[in-house]
Protein backbone atom coordinates (compact mmCIF):
# COMPACT_ATOMS: atom_id res chain seq x y z
CA UNK A 1 0.00 0.00 0.00
CA UNK A 2 2.41 2.47 1.05
CA UNK A 3 4.58 1.64 -2.52
CA UNK A 4 1.31 1.93 -4.62
CA UNK A 5 1.28 5.77 -2.94
CA UNK A 6 5.11 6.61 -3.16
CA UNK A 7 5.13 5.39 -7.29
CA UNK A 8 1.28 7.65 -7.84
CA UNK A 9 3.15 10.36 -5.91
CA UNK A 10 6.28 10.00 -8.01
CA UNK A 11 4.16 9.83 -11.26
CA UNK A 12 2.24 12.35 -10.75
CA UNK A 13 2.48 15.42 -13.21
CA UNK A 14 1.20 19.21 -13.86
CA UNK A 15 -1.57 20.26 -11.13
CA UNK A 16 -1.75 17.60 -9.09
CA UNK A 17 2.34 17.04 -8.50
CA UNK A 18 2.22 20.88 -7.41
CA UNK A 19 -1.33 20.12 -5.33
CA UNK A 20 0.88 17.21 -3.45
CA UNK A 21 3.56 19.42 -2.88
CA UNK A 22 2.00 22.13 -1.71
CA UNK A 23 -0.05 20.29 0.73
CA UNK A 24 3.18 18.67 1.63
CA UNK A 25 4.32 22.03 2.86
CA UNK A 26 1.75 23.07 4.41
CA UNK A 27 1.31 20.30 6.84
CA UNK A 28 5.19 20.73 7.83
CA UNK A 29 4.59 24.21 8.85
CA UNK A 30 2.52 22.02 12.28
CA UNK A 31 5.82 21.37 12.98
CA UNK A 32 6.88 25.20 13.83
CA UNK A 33 5.66 26.82 17.03
CA UNK A 34 2.96 26.97 18.66
CA UNK A 35 2.07 23.95 17.62
CA UNK A 36 5.41 21.91 17.67
CA UNK A 37 4.25 18.77 15.90
CA UNK A 38 7.87 17.50 14.86
CA UNK A 39 6.03 14.24 13.57
CA UNK A 40 4.42 15.86 10.82
CA UNK A 41 8.17 15.80 8.91
CA UNK A 42 8.13 12.33 9.15
CA UNK A 43 4.24 12.64 6.55
CA UNK A 44 5.48 15.30 4.24
CA UNK A 45 9.37 15.14 3.69
CA UNK A 46 9.11 11.54 2.64
CA UNK A 47 6.19 13.02 0.00
CA UNK A 48 9.07 15.29 -0.83
CA UNK A 49 11.39 12.61 -1.39
CA UNK A 50 8.77 10.47 -3.39
CA UNK A 51 8.36 13.68 -5.76
CA UNK A 52 11.60 14.46 -6.37
CA UNK A 53 11.82 10.55 -7.29
CA UNK A 54 9.50 11.49 -10.11
CA UNK A 55 11.58 13.96 -11.33
CA UNK A 56 14.43 12.11 -11.68
CA UNK A 57 12.68 10.05 -14.55
CA UNK A 58 13.08 13.04 -16.73
CA UNK A 59 15.85 13.52 -18.59
CA UNK A 60 18.60 15.59 -16.52
CA UNK A 61 17.68 19.69 -17.43
CA UNK A 62 13.83 18.49 -17.36
CA UNK A 63 14.55 16.75 -13.98
CA UNK A 64 16.55 20.02 -12.59
CA UNK A 65 13.81 21.61 -13.28
CA UNK A 66 11.10 19.81 -12.17
CA UNK A 67 12.73 19.56 -9.10
CA UNK A 68 13.30 23.11 -8.58
CA UNK A 69 9.51 23.60 -9.23
CA UNK A 70 8.78 21.10 -6.73
CA UNK A 71 10.82 22.48 -4.32
CA UNK A 72 9.10 25.74 -4.73
CA UNK A 73 6.00 24.79 -4.42
CA UNK A 74 6.57 22.90 -1.18
CA UNK A 75 8.24 25.44 0.56
CA UNK A 76 6.08 28.26 -0.64
CA UNK A 77 3.28 27.10 0.80
CA UNK A 78 5.26 25.85 3.95
CA UNK A 79 6.01 29.84 4.34
CA UNK A 80 2.35 30.21 3.40
CA UNK A 81 1.42 28.12 6.09
CA UNK A 82 3.69 29.38 8.84
CA UNK A 83 4.05 33.17 7.74
CA UNK A 84 0.52 33.99 7.22
CA UNK A 85 0.42 36.20 10.33
CA UNK A 86 3.01 39.19 8.88
CA UNK A 87 0.28 40.26 7.56
CA UNK A 88 -1.21 41.53 10.63
CA UNK A 89 1.63 44.23 11.26
CA UNK A 90 0.01 45.80 7.79
CA UNK A 91 -3.17 46.22 9.16
CA UNK A 92 -2.20 48.23 12.64
CA UNK A 93 -2.21 51.47 10.47
CA UNK A 94 -4.59 50.10 7.76
CA UNK A 95 -5.37 53.08 6.21
CA UNK A 96 -1.76 53.41 4.90
CA UNK A 97 -0.56 49.74 4.66
CA UNK A 98 -3.51 47.60 4.08
CA UNK A 99 -3.22 47.71 0.35
CA UNK A 100 0.54 45.99 0.89
CA UNK A 101 -1.26 43.16 2.85
CA UNK A 102 -1.04 40.68 -0.49
CA UNK A 103 2.41 41.13 -1.44
CA UNK A 104 3.49 40.41 2.22
CA UNK A 105 1.20 37.28 2.65
CA UNK A 106 1.87 36.14 -0.65
CA UNK A 107 5.08 37.64 -1.85
CA UNK A 108 7.44 36.63 1.20
CA UNK A 109 6.39 33.07 0.87
CA UNK A 110 6.74 33.16 -2.68
CA UNK A 111 10.23 34.51 -2.44
CA UNK A 112 11.32 32.32 0.63
CA UNK A 113 10.14 29.53 -1.82
CA UNK A 114 13.49 29.84 -4.03
CA UNK A 115 15.36 28.77 -1.54
CA UNK A 116 13.18 25.42 -1.07
CA UNK A 117 13.21 25.09 -4.48
CA UNK A 118 16.95 25.61 -4.90
CA UNK A 119 17.46 22.67 -2.17
CA UNK A 120 16.00 20.06 -3.91
CA UNK A 121 17.65 20.90 -7.14
CA UNK A 122 20.91 20.33 -5.74
CA UNK A 123 19.45 17.59 -4.08
CA UNK A 124 18.58 16.20 -7.49
CA UNK A 125 22.02 16.78 -8.09
CA UNK A 126 23.20 14.46 -5.60
CA UNK A 127 20.30 12.30 -6.23
CA UNK A 128 21.01 8.37 -6.45
CA UNK A 129 18.75 5.12 -6.26
CA UNK A 130 18.16 3.91 -2.67
CA UNK A 131 18.40 5.65 0.98
CA UNK A 132 21.64 7.23 -0.24
CA UNK A 133 19.03 9.61 -1.84
CA UNK A 134 17.76 10.79 1.93
CA UNK A 135 21.32 12.14 2.37
CA UNK A 136 21.29 13.98 -0.97
CA UNK A 137 17.88 15.70 0.36
CA UNK A 138 19.25 16.99 3.58
CA UNK A 139 22.35 18.15 1.85
CA UNK A 140 20.41 20.24 -0.37
CA UNK A 141 17.57 21.70 2.10
CA UNK A 142 19.96 22.59 4.55
CA UNK A 143 22.46 24.02 3.00
CA UNK A 144 19.21 26.66 1.01
CA UNK A 145 18.36 27.16 4.46
CA UNK A 146 21.87 28.18 5.58
CA UNK A 147 22.22 30.23 2.61
CA UNK A 148 18.48 31.85 3.22
CA UNK A 149 19.46 32.39 6.94
CA UNK A 150 22.72 34.82 4.80
CA UNK A 151 21.48 36.13 1.62
CA UNK A 152 20.07 39.39 1.62
CA UNK A 153 20.68 40.50 4.74
CA UNK A 154 18.99 36.85 5.80
CA UNK A 155 16.13 35.55 7.02
CA UNK A 156 16.29 32.05 8.65
CA UNK A 157 12.48 32.09 10.54
CA UNK A 158 11.19 28.64 10.88
CA UNK A 159 13.83 26.59 9.58
CA UNK A 160 13.45 22.73 9.52
CA UNK A 161 15.50 22.19 13.01
CA UNK A 162 13.23 24.31 15.27
CA UNK A 163 10.62 21.32 14.60
CA UNK A 164 12.84 18.90 16.91
CA UNK A 165 13.78 21.97 19.20
CA UNK A 166 9.97 22.15 20.20
CA UNK A 167 11.19 19.64 22.47
CA UNK A 168 13.91 20.72 25.06
CA UNK A 169 15.56 17.46 25.23
CA UNK A 170 16.05 17.73 21.43
CA UNK A 171 16.84 21.01 21.47
CA UNK A 172 19.62 20.35 23.45
CA UNK A 173 21.73 19.05 20.49
CA UNK A 174 21.76 22.87 19.62
CA UNK A 175 24.56 23.08 22.24
CA UNK A 176 27.11 20.54 19.47
CA UNK A 177 25.29 21.02 16.16
CA UNK A 178 23.82 24.79 15.77
CA UNK A 179 20.59 25.07 14.10
CA UNK A 180 21.71 24.38 11.11
CA UNK A 181 23.33 21.02 12.39
CA UNK A 182 19.83 20.18 14.09
CA UNK A 183 18.06 20.85 10.55
CA UNK A 184 20.28 18.73 8.55
CA UNK A 185 19.61 15.57 11.37
CA UNK A 186 15.91 16.20 11.44
CA UNK A 187 15.91 16.48 7.49
CA UNK A 188 17.77 12.94 7.47
CA UNK A 189 15.45 11.62 10.21
CA UNK A 190 12.54 12.17 9.34
CA UNK A 191 12.39 11.84 5.47
CA UNK A 192 13.92 8.56 6.17
CA UNK A 193 10.37 6.83 5.63
CA UNK A 194 10.53 7.56 2.40
CA UNK A 195 12.38 4.20 2.22
CA UNK A 196 9.86 2.06 3.49
CA UNK A 197 8.06 2.14 -0.20
CA UNK A 198 9.03 0.17 -2.87
CA UNK A 199 9.53 -3.14 -4.15
CA UNK A 200 11.96 -3.97 -1.43
CA UNK A 201 11.57 -1.88 1.09
CA UNK A 202 14.96 -0.42 2.68
CA UNK A 203 15.15 -0.59 6.66
CA UNK A 204 18.01 0.10 7.59
CA UNK A 205 18.03 4.20 7.31
CA UNK A 206 14.61 4.56 9.42
CA UNK A 207 16.21 2.19 11.59
CA UNK A 208 19.71 4.68 12.07
CA UNK A 209 17.65 7.80 12.05
CA UNK A 210 15.45 6.40 14.91
CA UNK A 211 18.80 5.81 16.86
CA UNK A 212 20.02 8.87 16.23
CA UNK A 213 16.64 10.32 17.46
CA UNK A 214 16.99 8.25 20.91
CA UNK A 215 20.62 9.43 21.21
CA UNK A 216 20.05 13.02 21.00
CA UNK A 217 17.15 13.00 23.18
CA UNK A 218 18.64 10.70 25.94
CA UNK A 219 21.52 12.93 25.65
CA UNK A 220 19.71 15.90 26.03
CA UNK A 221 17.91 14.33 29.21
CA UNK A 222 21.24 13.95 30.87
CA UNK A 223 22.24 17.32 29.87
CA UNK A 224 19.40 18.69 31.64
CA UNK A 225 19.17 16.17 34.12
CA UNK A 226 22.50 16.53 35.26
CA UNK A 227 23.64 20.13 34.42
CA UNK A 228 23.43 22.70 37.40
CA UNK A 229 22.74 26.30 36.85
CA UNK A 230 23.47 28.90 39.99
CA UNK A 231 22.11 32.85 40.24
CA UNK A 232 24.17 35.26 40.02
CA UNK A 233 24.11 36.83 43.87
CA UNK A 234 22.90 40.43 44.56
CA UNK A 235 20.64 40.64 40.84
CA UNK A 236 16.58 40.79 41.33
CA UNK A 237 15.20 41.10 37.58
CA UNK A 238 12.32 42.87 37.06
CA UNK A 239 10.50 42.40 33.75
CA UNK A 240 7.49 44.86 32.43
CA UNK A 241 5.39 43.90 29.84
CA UNK A 242 3.03 47.10 29.63
CA UNK A 243 0.21 45.27 26.45
CA UNK A 244 0.17 48.48 24.36
CA UNK A 245 -1.82 48.71 21.98
CA UNK A 246 0.30 48.64 18.96
CA UNK A 247 -1.62 51.80 17.33
CA UNK A 248 -1.03 53.82 20.52
CA UNK A 249 2.26 52.73 20.70
CA UNK A 250 3.48 55.16 18.51
CA UNK A 251 1.59 58.12 19.24
CA UNK A 252 3.06 61.25 20.44
CA UNK A 253 -0.07 63.19 21.55
CA UNK A 254 -0.03 59.74 23.79
CA UNK A 255 3.25 60.00 25.26
CA UNK A 256 2.02 61.06 28.89
CA UNK A 257 -0.15 58.13 29.15
CA UNK A 258 2.64 56.01 27.57
CA UNK A 259 4.88 56.62 30.46
CA UNK A 260 2.08 56.61 32.85
CA UNK A 261 1.48 53.13 31.84
CA UNK A 262 4.71 52.15 32.27
CA UNK A 263 5.35 53.81 35.29
CA UNK A 264 1.96 52.16 36.95
CA UNK A 265 2.91 48.68 35.83
CA UNK A 266 6.39 48.79 37.00
CA UNK A 267 5.29 49.92 40.81
CA UNK A 268 2.90 47.04 41.02
CA UNK A 269 3.55 43.56 42.81
CA UNK A 270 5.35 45.77 45.78
CA UNK A 271 6.93 48.18 43.61
CA UNK A 272 10.74 48.61 43.33
CA UNK A 273 12.10 47.96 46.55
CA UNK A 274 14.20 44.56 46.07
CA UNK A 275 14.48 45.12 42.08
CA UNK A 276 17.87 45.63 41.55
CA UNK A 277 17.80 45.54 37.15
CA UNK A 278 13.73 46.86 35.92
CA UNK A 279 13.70 45.82 31.87
CA UNK A 280 11.51 47.79 29.57
CA UNK A 281 10.56 46.83 25.83
CA UNK A 282 11.90 47.52 22.28
CA UNK A 283 10.75 50.87 21.20
CA UNK A 284 9.11 51.89 24.36
CA UNK A 285 8.15 55.66 23.76
CA UNK A 286 6.96 57.89 21.04
CA UNK A 287 9.84 60.30 21.26
CA UNK A 288 13.22 60.50 22.12
CA UNK A 289 14.48 60.90 25.69
CA UNK A 290 16.60 63.56 25.18
CA UNK A 291 14.01 65.59 23.59
CA UNK A 292 11.51 64.90 26.45
CA UNK A 293 13.43 66.18 29.84
CA UNK A 294 10.57 65.58 31.97
CA UNK A 295 9.54 62.33 30.93
CA UNK A 296 13.35 61.82 31.80
CA UNK A 297 12.84 62.79 35.46
CA UNK A 298 9.67 61.37 35.77
CA UNK A 299 10.79 57.45 35.25
CA UNK A 300 14.14 58.41 37.23
CA UNK A 301 11.88 59.62 39.72
CA UNK A 302 10.77 55.97 40.56
CA UNK A 303 13.70 54.04 40.01
CA UNK A 304 15.65 53.61 43.99
CA UNK A 305 18.93 54.17 44.36
CA UNK A 306 19.59 50.21 43.58
CA UNK A 307 17.69 49.99 40.07
CA UNK A 308 18.72 50.71 36.95
CA UNK A 309 16.26 50.65 34.30
CA UNK A 310 17.55 48.94 30.85
CA UNK A 311 14.62 50.12 28.14
CA UNK A 312 14.57 49.98 24.62
CA UNK A 313 14.50 53.62 23.12
CA UNK A 314 15.39 55.17 19.98
CA UNK A 315 18.33 57.55 20.22
CA UNK A 316 19.43 60.33 18.25
CA UNK A 317 22.96 60.34 16.24
CA UNK A 318 25.10 62.51 14.63
CA UNK A 319 24.05 63.66 11.32
CA UNK A 320 26.03 62.04 8.56
CA UNK A 321 28.37 64.11 6.44
CA UNK A 322 26.01 66.45 4.05
CA UNK A 323 23.21 66.03 5.54
CA UNK A 324 21.08 68.07 8.51
CA UNK A 325 19.35 65.30 9.69
CA UNK A 326 20.62 62.90 12.15
CA UNK A 327 20.69 59.64 12.21
CA UNK A 328 18.13 57.80 14.46
CA UNK A 329 18.88 54.44 15.85
CA UNK A 330 16.58 51.52 17.48
CA UNK A 331 18.41 51.26 20.78
CA UNK A 332 18.94 49.74 24.18
CA UNK A 333 19.21 52.41 26.86
CA UNK A 334 21.00 52.46 30.60
CA UNK A 335 19.53 54.91 32.78
CA UNK A 336 20.95 55.29 36.14
CA UNK A 337 21.26 58.01 38.89
CA UNK A 338 18.78 60.21 37.10
CA UNK A 339 20.96 60.07 33.75
CA UNK A 340 21.20 58.02 30.69
CA UNK A 341 24.57 56.42 31.19
CA UNK A 342 25.13 53.48 28.24
CA UNK A 343 23.64 52.98 24.78
CA UNK A 344 23.79 49.84 22.47
CA UNK A 345 22.20 50.61 19.03
CA UNK A 346 20.47 47.62 17.15
CA UNK A 347 23.16 46.79 13.96
CA UNK A 348 20.97 43.99 11.88
CA UNK A 349 17.15 46.69 10.90
CA UNK A 350 14.09 44.58 9.53
CA UNK A 351 13.42 45.55 5.56
CA UNK A 352 10.25 47.51 5.36
CA UNK A 353 9.88 47.46 9.09
CA UNK A 354 12.91 49.61 9.83
CA UNK A 355 14.15 50.92 6.84
CA UNK A 356 13.61 50.35 2.77
CA UNK A 357 16.05 49.48 0.41
CA UNK A 358 16.64 52.56 -2.05
CA UNK A 359 15.42 54.42 0.85
CA UNK A 360 15.30 57.35 -1.12
CA UNK A 361 13.76 56.98 -4.26
CA UNK A 362 11.36 54.42 -2.99
CA UNK A 363 10.16 57.61 -0.29
CA UNK A 364 9.81 60.10 -3.41
CA UNK A 365 7.35 57.72 -4.59
CA UNK A 366 5.36 57.89 -1.49
CA UNK A 367 6.70 54.64 -0.08
CA UNK A 368 7.32 54.10 3.66
CA UNK A 369 8.63 51.45 6.08
CA UNK A 370 5.68 50.58 8.83
CA UNK A 371 7.68 52.28 11.48
CA UNK A 372 7.03 55.22 9.23
CA UNK A 373 10.10 57.16 10.53
CA UNK A 374 11.32 59.62 7.55
CA UNK A 375 14.98 58.16 6.33
CA UNK A 376 14.54 54.99 8.35
CA UNK A 377 16.39 54.13 11.04
CA UNK A 378 20.30 53.88 10.70
CA UNK A 379 22.29 50.53 11.79
CA UNK A 380 24.37 50.84 14.37
CA UNK A 381 28.13 50.46 13.22
CA UNK A 382 28.99 46.92 14.88
CA UNK A 383 27.51 44.49 17.41
CA UNK A 384 28.90 46.08 20.91
CA UNK A 385 28.23 44.44 24.70
CA UNK A 386 26.45 47.24 26.85
CA UNK A 387 27.91 47.72 30.11
CA UNK A 388 24.83 47.58 32.62
CA UNK A 389 25.91 48.53 36.13
CA UNK A 390 25.52 44.98 38.61
CA UNK A 391 25.09 42.45 35.61
CA UNK A 392 28.10 40.79 33.65
CA UNK A 393 28.46 41.34 30.27
CA UNK A 394 25.49 41.92 28.80
CA UNK A 395 25.04 40.66 24.81
CA UNK A 396 21.92 43.00 23.31
CA UNK A 397 19.37 41.74 21.39
CA UNK A 398 16.61 43.95 19.54
CA UNK A 399 13.68 42.78 17.86
CA UNK A 400 14.84 40.02 15.49
CA UNK A 401 18.82 40.14 15.88
CA UNK A 402 18.04 37.09 18.46
CA UNK A 403 17.24 35.01 15.59
CA UNK A 404 20.88 34.83 13.79
CA UNK A 405 22.15 31.13 15.03
CA UNK A 406 26.14 32.06 15.65
CA UNK A 407 26.05 35.96 15.01
CA UNK A 408 24.49 36.40 19.02
CA UNK A 409 27.87 37.93 20.33
CA UNK A 410 30.18 41.32 20.01
CA UNK A 411 33.22 40.66 19.76
CA UNK A 412 35.78 40.17 22.79
CA UNK A 413 34.61 38.95 26.24
CA UNK A 414 32.26 36.16 26.50
CA UNK A 415 29.05 37.85 27.86
CA UNK A 416 27.15 36.88 30.93
CA UNK A 417 23.56 36.96 29.39
CA UNK A 418 21.38 37.40 26.46
CA UNK A 419 19.44 40.49 26.78
CA UNK A 420 16.36 40.56 24.27
CA UNK A 421 14.12 43.26 24.04
CA UNK A 422 11.36 42.96 21.16
CA UNK A 423 8.35 44.77 20.33
CA UNK A 424 5.46 41.93 18.79
CA UNK A 425 2.49 43.35 19.31
CA UNK A 426 2.73 44.22 15.56
CA UNK A 427 1.22 40.85 14.74
CA UNK A 428 -1.11 40.44 17.55
CA UNK A 429 -2.79 37.28 18.73
CA UNK A 430 -1.00 35.18 16.07
CA UNK A 431 1.79 32.68 16.19
CA UNK A 432 4.83 34.84 15.29
CA UNK A 433 5.21 35.90 18.53
CA UNK A 434 5.77 31.88 19.92
CA UNK A 435 7.83 31.44 17.09
CA UNK A 436 9.99 34.46 17.85
CA UNK A 437 10.29 33.32 21.47
CA UNK A 438 12.06 30.05 20.33
CA UNK A 439 13.93 31.08 17.84
CA UNK A 440 15.44 33.26 20.98
CA UNK A 441 15.04 30.86 23.42
CA UNK A 442 17.50 28.48 21.27
CA UNK A 443 19.82 30.97 20.95
CA UNK A 444 20.26 30.03 24.89
CA UNK A 445 21.09 26.32 24.28
CA UNK A 446 23.37 27.42 21.44
CA UNK A 447 25.41 29.47 23.13
CA UNK A 448 25.09 28.47 27.05
CA UNK A 449 24.02 31.88 27.84
CA UNK A 450 20.91 32.64 30.08
CA UNK A 451 18.37 34.98 28.15
CA UNK A 452 16.43 37.20 29.70
CA UNK A 453 13.28 38.80 26.71
CA UNK A 454 11.50 41.43 27.46
CA UNK A 455 8.25 42.30 25.24
CA UNK A 456 5.35 44.96 24.78
CA UNK A 457 2.74 41.69 24.89
CA UNK A 458 4.23 38.44 25.15
CA UNK A 459 6.22 36.77 25.24
CA UNK A 460 8.36 37.63 28.13
CA UNK A 461 10.11 35.69 29.95
CA UNK A 462 13.74 34.20 32.12
CA UNK A 463 15.35 31.35 30.56
CA UNK A 464 18.05 29.37 32.23
CA UNK A 465 20.78 28.54 29.50
CA UNK A 466 19.81 24.73 28.88
CA UNK A 467 16.64 26.63 27.69
CA UNK A 468 14.07 25.70 30.45
CA UNK A 469 11.57 28.83 31.64
CA UNK A 470 12.61 30.05 34.58
CA UNK A 471 9.32 32.51 34.61
CA UNK A 472 7.45 33.57 31.99
CA UNK A 473 5.21 36.31 30.64
CA UNK A 474 1.80 35.20 28.48
CA UNK A 475 0.91 36.82 25.17
CA UNK A 476 -1.09 39.21 25.91
CA UNK A 477 -0.97 39.75 29.68
CA UNK A 478 0.02 43.17 31.54
CA UNK A 479 1.94 42.99 34.53
CA UNK A 480 5.54 42.25 35.57
CA UNK A 481 7.74 38.79 36.22
CA UNK A 482 10.62 38.70 39.23
CA UNK A 483 13.24 36.30 39.00
CA UNK A 484 16.82 35.78 39.55
CA UNK A 485 19.69 35.80 37.10
CA UNK A 486 20.89 32.36 36.02
CA UNK A 487 24.02 31.78 36.02
CA UNK A 488 26.16 31.01 32.24
CA UNK A 489 27.94 27.91 31.23
CA UNK A 490 31.11 27.40 30.09
CA UNK A 491 30.85 27.92 26.23
CA UNK A 492 29.38 24.81 24.27
CA UNK A 493 30.81 23.17 21.73
CA UNK A 494 28.79 25.34 19.02
CA UNK A 495 29.58 28.52 20.91
CA UNK A 496 33.35 27.24 20.63
CA UNK A 497 33.79 26.30 17.35
CA UNK A 498 30.24 27.47 15.46
CA UNK A 499 29.22 25.91 12.53
CA UNK A 500 32.06 23.24 11.70
CA UNK A 501 30.35 20.47 12.97
CA UNK A 502 27.22 21.23 10.43
CA UNK A 503 29.82 21.82 7.71
CA UNK A 504 31.27 18.16 8.41
CA UNK A 505 27.58 16.89 8.23
CA UNK A 506 27.06 18.52 5.06
CA UNK A 507 30.32 17.02 3.79
CA UNK A 508 29.40 13.69 4.95
CA UNK A 509 25.51 14.04 3.35
CA UNK A 510 26.72 15.46 0.31
CA UNK A 511 29.27 13.06 -0.89
CA UNK A 512 26.81 9.74 -0.15
CA UNK A 513 26.41 9.60 -3.94
CA UNK A 514 30.30 9.28 -4.22
CA UNK A 515 30.98 6.75 -1.66
CA UNK A 516 29.49 3.45 -0.79
CA UNK A 517 28.95 2.67 2.74
CA UNK A 518 27.47 -0.85 3.37
CA UNK A 519 25.12 0.76 5.90
CA UNK A 520 23.01 1.72 2.80
CA UNK A 521 23.91 -0.15 -0.11
CA UNK A 522 22.67 -3.34 1.50
CA UNK A 523 19.65 -4.72 1.97
CA UNK A 524 17.18 -4.00 5.11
Amino acid sequence: MLSDLADRIARSHGWPRRGIASAAGALAALAMPPFGLWPVLALSLPVLVWLIDGASRHGRRAGLRAAFFIGWWFGAFYFLAGLWWIGAAFLVQADDFAWLLPVAVLGLPAGLGLFTGLGCLLARLLWSGGPRRILALAAGLSASEWLRGHVLSGFPWNSFGYGLAADLRFAQAASWLGLWGLGLVTIAALASPATLAGARPRWRAPLLAGLTLAALWGAGAWRLATTTVGEVPGVRLRLMQPDLPQDQKFRFDARRAVVDRYIATSLSEGGLGRVTHLIWPESAFPFFLEREPEALARIAAILPPQTVLVTGAARLGAAPPGSTRPNVYNSLRVIAGGALIADADKVHLVPFGEYLPFQSALESVGLEQLTRLRGGFSAGPARTMLAVPGLPPVAPLICYEAIFPGAVLPQGPRPGLLLNVSNDAWFGMTPGPYQHFAQARLRAVEEGLPLVRGTNNGISALVDPLGRIVGMLPMGARGVLDGPLPTALMPTVYARYGDSIFILLLLFSASARFVRWRVFTRQG
